[in-house]
């Protein structure tokens, strides 16, 4: 249900960025976001538990079937998709698709649906807190990639903010983990509650500036349409390939449990972040935003349902 709650928030901020974008010049939403993106990824650091950190380290057949999946396959699927979009590279949707399929795994609702489905839970936390790591590379070397063949595209430009606002905060928690980690890990909620609230900001103020450019007037509705069912595929062809290579290579139900739910999350909090800096304050970020919103939500509602059905298994 607070999962639930938070989609409704989002889409509570979305109306309110339709009819009162104005917001975003009132408070200094820029300042306020940029401060929440370094706080966001201390705590990450903070939390993270060596412990069990450590205990799903040796079951290396998961973890890279999970990795690949997250930012070798899944891109990979994404980049298929451009016959699908009239503009090819150039195309705002396809651009928003291809970021969605770079971001890493969920931590949080991974771990907890792992859970609910009664599996491999250490292989789930070693991998999802991996999969955050990984992603802070990975997603901005593969935009690189595809921008720097369209666009004036400053990699090293964005690394720089990358760094201060993601690295050296996540660096700084890491360290100070051994220290603070078990207070933050006590707090995990209401830190939880306040990496929310950032994305929602971030959400709002990356709509504002859509709509206040018109940005999606010059969205055909049967291209929003597309893109709803594109992303809903991919979600079934990523989670059904995963459970098939699974049981292909023998992983075990817990085992594979893991590799799915880890493999087809992908983070609205690293997204909405990641967005902010690769992309910066641009009219186009509530579009680059819109396919990883509906990932999020269909991912929560699917896997939830997939969760529950393996969790029966050990009643029937």
């Amino acid at each position: 249900m607070r999962s639930h709650g938070f989609i409704l928030a989002i889409f509570i901020a979305i109306g309110i960025a339709y009819f009162y974008p104005e917001g975003t010049m009132l408070l200094p939403l820029k300042t306020i976001t940029d401060i929440g993106i370094g706080l966001i990824f201390f705590f990450y650091g903070l939390k993270l538990a060596p412990a069990e950190f450590k205990a799903g380290l040796l079951n290396y057949r998961v973890h890279i079937i999970i990795h690949l999946t997250t930012f070798i396959i899944f891109p990979l699927v994404c980049l298929a998709c451009l016959p699908l979009f009239e503009d090819g590279l150039r195309s705002d949707l396809w651009i928003a698709l291809f970021f969605l399929g770079t971001l890493p795994s969920t931590v949080s609702s991974s771990v907890v649906m792992v859970a609910l489905a009664k599996g491999n839970l250490p292989a789930a936390i070693f991998n999802a807190s991996l999969s955050g790591l990984i992603g802070i590379v990975a997603t901005p070397l593969w935009i690189g990639f595809m921008l720097e063949k369209t666009t004036d595209f400053d990699f090293l430009e964005v690394f720089q903010k990358l760094f201060l606002q993601i690295i050296l905060p996540l660096a700084i928690g890491l360290f100070l983990q051994r220290y603070f980690g078990n207070m933050a890990r006590k707090y995990s909620k209401q830190l939880s509650l306040f990496d929310k609230t950032t994305i929602i900001l971030i959400i709002y103020s990356s709509f504002s500036n859509s709509f206040t450019s018109e940005l999606f007037s010059t969205v055909a509705v049967d291209e929003l349409i597309k893109m709803a069912a594109i992303v809903l595929a991919l979600f079934f062809l990523v989670f059904l390939g995963l459970a098939l290579f699974s049981n292909m290579i023998g992983l075990n139900t817990e085992d594979k449990i893991a590799a799915q739910f880890c493999g087809t999350k992908k983070s609205l909090v690293h997204g909405s972040v990641m967005v902010r800096v690769i992309f910066g304050n641009t009219a186009s970020s509530g579009l680059l935003l819109l396919p990883i919103m509906l990932y999020h939500s269909a991912q929560l509602i699917l896997v939830a349902w997939f969760a529950e059905k393996y969790r029966k298994r050990e009643m029937t």
